[in-house]
């Protein structure tokens, strides 16, 4: 799952000027879910039509078919991928139709014997160019069920996508704002390339000092803790609790919170602390986040691997400043 490249330099903008960019993100959830409804009522339409004088489980027929991939065949049966990897250990195709099968058949149980104790009738019609299809209330919850479950997979994925899409590019923007020279920091493959950590700052001795981003939200604790074990030597984030403040500096990690508009010139304690040569931003941010995004993906076309950032110049972007000796 990707984001954009317009969405990240969005994301990166808003981080950068105070403003909350949750609203990428939210709407990239709401574009990608409702195409994902349309389709889906559409298999709906063309399954329920297929078996409309039979009467096998049509839903259990068409839609948990082993042919079709096991990522889907988990979201048609209630299920998400990482619920069956945790419960299972295991993600194999086998064991997802097992599992979505056996999920499946329980939910559908639950649903009727629910169904018998409460007066309710719901039937759900779906029409599409002109033929439509009727569902009973226990395929409609079956159905409703379904896409709850995929709008929670697709909330876990864009947001955990936006923040590994959003490191290196970030780390870099913060770097040139600074005027950090090229050779002191050092990115991990391509812009999309997903490591643990894939992005350093080379300090003035010469050592390569781990960074990390996230985006946090209120500060999650579990996202600090995991900075800790990874021994990051460098971590920047948009919301950061008192305690995870006291967590990291007790650790001796350096930390940004992204969260007013000059917060962004934190980075200087941060290149301070490592002795890394640079100088203070003046200017006008929103220009220069702007050519500095456009450098960033611009050499993230030609990116091919493992690389220090020294290409053609000793800066990213140049600047009316003086350069640093």
């Amino acid at each position: 799952m990707t984001l954009t490249d317009a969405v990240v330099k969005n994301i990166i903008r808003k981080l950068l000027t105070g403003e909350d960019y949750r609203g990428e993100i939210i709407a990239l959830i709401d574009a990608e879910f409702l195409q994902y409804v349309i389709d889906f009522f559409r298999r709906i339409v063309d399954a329920k039509l297929k078996h409309k004088n039979v009467t096998i489980d049509w839903y259990k027929a068409e839609l948990l078919n082993p042919d079709l991939p096991k990522e889907d065949i988990a979201i048609h049966s209630g299920l998400n991928m990482k619920s069956i990897s945790n419960m299972y250990n295991s993600a194999t195709k086998e064991i997802v139709l097992e599992a979505s099968l056996e999920h499946y058949d329980t939910l559908y149980q639950a649903i009727e014997d629910l169904l018998a104790h409460e007066g309710v009738d719901i039937t759900l019609t779906i029409k599409f160019r002109g033929v439509s299809v009727d569902l009973n209330i226990s395929e409609s919850l079956i159905v409703i069920n379904t896409l709850a479950v995929k709008r929670a997979a697709l909330r876990g994925g864009l947001w955990s996508t936006a923040g590994k899409q959003v490191e290196k590019p970030l780390m870099i923007t913060l770097c040139a704002l600074h005027r950090v020279p090229k050779r002191h920091y050092y990115k991990v493959g391509k812009l999309g390339h997903i490591r643990e950590v894939d992005f350093y700052l080379i300090d003035g001795d010469g050592e390569f000092q781990r960074c990390e981003v996230k985006l946090m939200g209120k500060g999650n604790p579990e996202s600090a803790d995991a900075v800790l074990a990874r021994d990051s030597k460098v971590f920047v984030a948009d919301k950061l609790s008192e305690l995870n403040k006291r967590q990291l500096e007790d650790r001796g990690v350096l930390w940004v919170e992204l969260r007013n508009a000059s917060d962004f010139k934190q980075f200087e304690r941060v290149l301070g602390a490592l002795e890394i040569p640079h100088r203070p931003f003046k200017g006008d941010l929103f220009k220069s986040i702007d050519k500095v995004l456009e450098q960033v993906f611009k050499d993230n076309e030609d990116d091919t691997g493992l690389s220090l950032v020294r290409e053609s110049s000793e800066y990213l972007i140049d600047t009316d400043a003086e350069p640093i000796e």
